[in-house]
């Protein structure tokens, strides 16, 4: 921590006990969600050692095919290889750490645009030149550096860490639990993309999404489409559930619903940063990945798959709805609570639970913040 956030942190109410209860148990510290130090152990303690969505395995469909994603600062592709399989790679040359590629595409061969040295989509050197003559010179000691990879119900996963738990092993429960609401989505395809910048910490952000506390205060067409009297957060050790079963308001001030469904909402977070949603109507699931850009900024992704890579008329009702209402409402509320975070006058809040678990309870996001706990403390 910095002289300035310490001198901060005097001056603010002294810290209370963060407990295993979480009806008992106060808050992580305001510190924790703007001190510049404690972002910079987040990357190694948290990111670096988590799974990240890249994309889903339809937009890298065909063998050549590729696209960029980052974790914090670490630049990473996936490609399809000719045999078929997804790799991932951090993308930096192994000549002099020049990027390789950029944005998607797709391509035989990748190309540094430095000195050209070329690479297989398995990642092996296929090409540099003038390197015959170097004395010593193995082009197997110059393949790209590679990173974990899972496709898990079409989506893409990567990881830094070598020695990473297998990510469906991690997310146990968690596949059968998506496919009793969108039983179809290991069909679905990749169809829309969007992007928020929001200037607050990303813990924040998934503070937010973890409760529905706010939500009679804050979201009135979310209320008005959901069953909330069925909303229930469920919480396992990597992932937690937040979903509501019966019926939807079929024509809600949000959107208007034709297909008939079980549940009005169906949502769940996946440690550390990932939040998937499947939205009433048709069969769809929604990807929405808090990424960090700083101590408190963060760059939101959204990615929507549905049965079809165009938007059908109500999913692009659903996600004109999340475009023009609901994220704007989250991110303002995101934005001033990021604010407040900072003030002389504030340190720790009490989370607020009840014994029914019901959607007014904060269990949800004491499980996130316990994570986190276990994580720095690592």
């Amino acid at each position: 921590m910095n002289k300035a956030v310490e001198r901060l942190e005097a001056l603010k109410p002294a810290e209370r006990p963060f407990l295993e209860d979480p009806a008992l148990s106060y808050t992580l510290p305001a510190s924790w969600y703007y001190d510049p130090g404690f972002y910079d152990r987040e990357k190694y303690a948290i990111f670096y050692r988590s799974w990240h969505y890249a994309c889903h395995a339809t937009q890298v469909l065909e063998p050549g095919s590729y696209i960029t994603t980052r974790i914090l600062d670490q630049e990473i592709f996936v490609i399809r290889g000719d045999d078929g399989e997804i790799r991932g790679f951090y993308n930096v040359c192994q000549h002099r750490g020049h990027e390789l590629v950029k944005g998607s595409g797709r391509t035989r061969l990748i190309v540094c645009p430095y000195h050209a040295w070329s690479y297989r989509p398995d990642g092996t050197l296929a090409k540099a030149r003038n390197t015959d003559t170097s004395p010593g010179f193995n082009a197997c000691d110059f393949s790209l550096r590679e990173v974990r990879v899972e496709v898990f119900l079409g989506m893409v996963m990567v990881n830094c860490d070598p020695d990473a738990m297998p990510f469906g092993e991690m997310m146990e429960g968690l596949e059968e639990d998506i496919l009793g609401y969108v039983p179809e989505a290991e069909f679905l395809e990749f169809s829309d993309h969007r992007k928020y910048d929001v200037a607050s910490n990303w813990k924040v952000l998934m503070d937010n999404f973890l409760e529905c506390y706010h939500c009679h205060v804050a979201h009135r067409d979310f209320v008005d489409l959901v069953n909330m009297d069925a909303y229930q957060t469920r919480t396992h050790r990597w992932w937690s559930s937040h979903c509501s079963k019966g019926p939807v308001n079929a024509c809600s001030t949000a959107y208007t619903v034709s297909a008939d469904v079980d549940f009005s909402y169906a949502a769940w977070f996946i440690w550390p940063n990932i939040t998937l949603w499947g939205m009433p109507g048709e069969p769809n699931l929604s990807v929405l990945q808090m990424n960090p850009t700083g101590p408190e900024t963060t760059l939101e992704h959204l990615d929507v798959f549905t049965s079809q890579s165009t938007l059908s008329e109500e999913m692009a009702n659903a996600c004109r709805y999340l475009d023009d209402v609901l994220q704007p409402e989250d991110i303002g509320l995101c934005e001033s609570v990021q604010r407040g975070l900072k003030s002389i006058g504030y340190n720790q809040g009490r989370f607020i639970v009840d014994p029914d678990r019901s959607e007014l309870s904060e269990h949800g996001v004491h499980h996130f913040q316990q994570l986190v706990r276990e994580a720095m403390a690592d």
